[in-house]
């Protein structure tokens, strides 16, 4: 995994052992269909979610979840695109989260970005609680996730992850954006596997979204965006 800290420019491209979609994807993901996860849930997840979720019940406006926020950057700029909506940032580093990116996206400090929250939770755990509490997400973003490149890890990627049937509930849209296109065509695969089909898009954003997504436009890397339209 890339770290967030290392130098603008130098991202290494994927180096993976695959040549194509896992071949042990549809297996996988549809013993995770048939099988729901009930994994026993985290206490630190139980106790962000229902803070944020009186917070979601008393909003009324679009509610955007932002996963995998890393150390938040993509969550203000969504909270700042989107000043009416209410954004929430997930990931599980205290350490991410905690660190202040706010000048990253800062213009003017007398108008400071307040629509957005930034929570330490296992999205393992986080994801089927807000599908069991329906909250109505019409955005979910999931930018740069880990990719796992390896073969032997393909059950570590969300697609094959066994929250993957949940995750793929929430929202009425999902964005994934990677610098590995494989990664997204497989989750296509995956979601194809429960009737969703995605559109790819090259991402040519003129303000990154993450400190990866620098990274990589620094490398002259090619980022992609699969869009998921879940309802």
């Amino acid at each position: 995994m890339l770290d967030e800290n290392s130098k603008v420019g130098d991202s290494k491209v994927i180096v993976t052992n695959q040549t194509g979609i896992h071949e042990k994807l549809e297996e996988i993901v549809l013993k995770h269909v048939k099988h729901p996860s009930k994994k026993p849930y985290q206490q630190h997840t139980l106790d962000a979610f229902t803070e944020m979720d009186n917070i979601v019940k008393a909003f009324t406006g679009e509610l955007i979840l932002d996963s995998c926020c890393g150390v938040g950057q993509s969550t203000r700029l969504l909270a700042k695109r989107n000043p009416n909506a209410l954004v929430i940032g997930v990931d599980k580093s205290a350490n991410r989260i905690n660190r202040n990116v706010d000048e990253l996206v800062q213009e003017d400090s007398s108008k400071q970005i307040s629509n957005f929250y930034l929570i330490r939770a296992d999205l393992n755990d986080f994801y089927r609680l807000v599908l069991a509490a329906q909250w109505p997400v019409t955005q979910h973003y999931v930018l740069y996730p880990n990719p796992w490149p390896k073969s032997k890890h393909v059950q570590r990627r969300w697609h094959g992850s066994a929250v993957f049937p949940d995750m793929i509930n929430i929202g009425q849209t999902m964005i994934l954006r990677s610098n590995w296109r494989l990664y997204l065509e497989e989750f296509n695969f995956a979601a194809e596997l429960v009737n969703l089909k995605g559109e790819f898009s090259i991402v040519n954003d003129i303000e990154p979204l993450t400190p990866f997504e620098a990274k990589y436009q620094a490398s002259e890397q090619e980022c992609f965006q699969l869009t998921l339209r879940i309802k």
